[in-house]
Order: C-alpha cells, then sequence, then structure tokens
C-alpha cells in the first residue's frame, strides 16, 4: 500500500490504547499519520475504494473496542495543524487536527471572542465538527462559514455551513466526505477578558468533572429538558462498577477507567446505566461516545 510518493508515517497492526482517551482499546489493521493535507490526498487516493477507514484526533469521544478496528485509521492530531487567524477579518482557519483548546486560546489573543466555550472540548476540530461539540452553552457550527472535506479518491471539497444541518451533537451532510478543515467567524472584542473567561470556565469543570483521570467526557446526551447526570444519580448508580470501569463519583455522566479496565467493562458499564435508568424513569439515554470496531 505504501508508496515513494507518500511522506507519512504507516503502521500496521498498531494499538489504539495510547491514542484514547480511556486509555483502552485494541489494535487499528493499518494507522497512518499524514504529513500534510497534500500527503494525506496522495494517500487516500491510493486506497482500495472499499477501504472502511475512522478519522483520529484526540480519542475523547470514542470507544475503541478491545477486537481493534479492521480498515485504517488516519490520525490527524499534530498533523493536519494549520491554525490561520485573520483578526481584521474576524476569520479562523483551522484544520482537523488543531486541538479545540488552541484554536479557543489562540482566538482570543487576537481580539476575537465567541470561541471560548471551545476551550473546554477536550478534543479536535475534526472531532468538534463532525459531532457539533458543545460545552458551556456554546457550540461548534454556529461559528462555522465553510468546510474543507476529503472524499474517498483524495479530492478536496469546500462546502459552505449551510449544505449541513446541525443540531444537538450532531451534523448531517454530504456522505463518504471527511472534515480536514473549517473556516470559523467570531466577533471582535476584548480578548483578555475572554481568556479571563476561559480560565474561570476551566476551573470550574477542575472542580465539578474527574480531570486527570482516563475518561472520555460526557457519556451520554442530555434528554432534552433533562440532565443525563441527574438521572444516573437518581438511579443510585454514583460509584457503581464494572471490573475497572466506574460511575465517577465526582460527576454521573462521566464513567471513568480506574486502572485495567477493558473496553469490553466500559461499554458493559454504558448498557447497564441505559436499563437502569430506562427502568426508572421511561428514559432511553443515548451515548455521546462513539463505539470504534469490534468487540473480542
Amino acid at each position: 500500500m505504501q508508496s515513494l510518493e507518500l511522506r507519512g508515517k504507516l503502521q500496521e497492526n498498531h494499538s489504539l490504547a495510547a491514542h484514547t482517551s480511556w486509555r483502552v482499546g485494541g489494535a487499528a489493521q493499518r494507522y497512518y499519520q499524514p504529513a500534510d493535507l497534500a500527503d494525506l490526498q496522495v494517500f487516500l487516493s491510493q486506497l482500495p475504494e472499499d477501504e472502511p477507514l475512522f478519522w483520529l484526533g484526540l480519542g475523547s469521544n470514542i470507544l475503541v473496542r478491545d477486537g481493534g478496528f479492521k480498515g485504517t485509521v488516519i490520525a490527524t492530531l499534530n498533523r493536519l495543524n494549520k491554525l490561520e487567524i485573520d483578526s481584521q477579518q474576524q476569520t479562523v482557519y483551522a484544520e482537523a487536527g488543531v486541538t479545540c483548546s488552541k484554536l479557543a486560546r489562540n482566538s482570543a489573543k487576537a481580539n476575537l471572542i465567541g470561541g471560548g466555550f471551545l476551550a473546554g472540548i477536550p478534543g479536535t476540530i475534526g472531532g468538534a465538527l463532525k459531532m457539533n461539540a458543545g460545552a458551556f452553552g456554546g457550540e461548534t457550527w454556529p461559528h462555522v462559514q465553510f468546510v474543507d472535506c476529503l472524499n474517498h479518491q483524495g479530492a478536496l471539497i469546500r462546502r459552505s455551513a449551510d449544505e449541513y444541518k446541525a443540531g444537538y451533537r450532531s451534523v448531517i451532510g454530504p456522505e463518504n466526505e471527511w472534515f480536514v478543515a473549517a473556516g470559523f467567524v467570531f466577533k471582535s472584542g476584548d480578548g483578555e477578558q475572554e481568556l479571563e473567561a476561559i480560565r474561570a470556565l476551566l476551573d470550574k469543570r477542575q472542580q465539578s468533572q474527574p480531570i486527570g483521570l482516563p475518561t472520555a467526557g460526557s457519556t451520554f446526551r442530555n434528554p432534552q429538558g433533562n440532565f443525563a447526570a441527574k438521572l444516573i444519580q437518581d438511579c443510585g448508580l454514583k460509584g457503581y462498577k464494572i471490573g475497572g470501569a466506574e460511575v465517577s463519583p465526582k460527576h454521573a455522566n462521566f464513567i471513568v477507567n480506574t486502572g485495567g479496565a477493558s473496553s469490553d467493562d466500559i461499554e458493559a458499564l454504558i448498557e447497564l446505566v441505559q436499563q437502569r435508568v430506562f427502568e426508572d424513569s421511561g428514559i432511553k439515554l443515548q451515548p455521546e461516545v462513539e463505539m470504534v470496531g469490534d468487540r473480542l
């Protein structure tokens, strides 16, 4: 599969556990770290048309199953890392591997405000675009002007934001295309005040969430008019464990790896929480995390 034209790094049977925030999961059949966007286009153009693909950023909103991923994982973190800020035009161009926190802080330093919420999202721009990630009352897509995508042949396509329908933690648009960059629009304002607001929000998160433990962020979406954490807590599940996976005693909508958890432990705990909450309230919680690959 590899060619002299490629400048990235291709590995086979590469463990994904170290690349996910839960620190669990099997191996990718193939794992590619592109040198840059142009290199990724060449790589994609050489893949079989039916090759399964998974795009991996910080690995913070996924559960890679213990059986791994039969296909190619494309790792964008620190690879698709272009970040261009134009204070005059109030625009930011960011590739998919840029972290959300980096975009938030650098935009504020350039006196562009409105993106501070991104500092609370432990992921990359690619993941934020895919799921309309949000935090602290803000969401990604209201600020998107356009996106750059690649298809399976490696062709680069620019689309306007109005070609997509963004909702709560969901984005619907053309199929078989993957986000590789986006143009954002923010407002001009007091960047120092924005940075101070970011610090305050992160301090608040530190107090209420199990920061520093292997977790994937919020495990479940909040049902309309309710909160997943409250529903889980009302079932008495705070601190409940299966193997090394635990419903966080600090915040019930976080499942943490207390050490030695398997993907199966975490998935079994997710299913148990769904079952208990449904029995107690009639509400079927929907996971916010994406399940990737095969069970053993």
